[in-house]
């Protein structure tokens, strides 16, 4: 039975899948070599990707010859995945409990989706639960500091005046570092476990960057399309002004993100 977090995640995300796909998803899908990588995915392995949202690592796995299946909780978001990765089989499922036998998959992958669960432990345990012995499991979370690229919409928001809902935190929380996922990957029962950072530049036009949280996409979406009418206004003013001082010669803003790879072995 879903606790408070979850059910408030599942309200997060009703209906947001083209919003997300159309801003935030390029962000995210800059990982999904690298997690495909630490999970040994390649031609003729049965992986399992928790929480594909769009389809991006999905579609990726398929690229390297690997038979996918992909589930998310959401169902606007299994829809785009259906449509973004063709050949994968695209389900809807919700961590912690899978509709997949114990050991049904080579590998099983999860980007930034342990920072969406009530009880990240269960859920990776869950993960755990369906890789055959020996088989591989990989995530990636956003690092705790270090990430600038959400800063433009609070910084808008701050100058607009505008309040922030209080949402509710996970009961079972962890530390956002490299020592904090690889400790909850061991706890759920992982061998071999190893953490490294990925650091790099997203590059967005700042109309396409506005357009997630106007969207009311994430915890930001809720927070500034939660805002009356005028403070609403405001923001997007101010986000204009801040975003037109930081974009590049082409246009495009320079936005730095850092995120956490954990893989193991089952």
């Amino acid at each position: 039975m879903a606790g408070e977090f979850d059910a408030h995640e599942r309200r997060m995300w009703a209906g947001a899948g083209e919003a997300y796909a159309g801003s935030f998803a390029a962000l995210c899908g800059a990982t999904a070599g690298a997690l495909l990588d630490a999970a040994a995915v390649g031609a003729g392995t049965r992986v399992l990707d928790v929480g594909t949202g769009p389809g991006t690592v999905a579609a990726a796995a398929l690229a390297r010859g690997a038979e996918v299946v992909a589930v998310d909780a959401e169902p606007s978001m299994v829809a785009l995945a259906a449509a973004h990765a063709p050949g994968a089989e695209v389900r809807q499922a919700v961590l912690p409990e899978l509709p997949f036998p114990d050991g049904a998959f080579d590998a099983a992958v999860a980007n930034f989706v342990v920072n969406h669960v009530e009880d990240p432990w269960a859920a990776l345990a869950e993960l755990r639960r369906v890789v055959r012995p020996g088989g591989r499991l990989a995530v990636t979370i956003w690092h705790g500091t270090g990430n600038e690229a959400m800063s433009l919409f609070n910084l808008a928001l701050d100058e607009a005046g505008g309040e922030r809902p209080v949402f509710p935190t996970p009961p079972s929380d962890f530390a956002r570092t490299a020592e904090g996922l690889r400790g909850l990957l061991e706890h759920a029962g992982c061998a071999e476990v190893v953490c490294d950072e990925l650091a790099w530049t997203h590059r967005a036009d700042p109309e396409v960057w506005w357009s997630g949280p106007a969207g009311g996409v994430a915890g930001i979406g809720l927070a500034v399309t939660g805002q009356p009418p005028e403070v609403f206004a405001r923001t997007k003013a101010a986000y204009d002004r801040l975003a037109a001082a930081r974009v590049a010669a082409d246009g495009l803003l320079d936005l730095p993100a850092v995120a956490l790879l954990a893989a193991g072995r089952r």
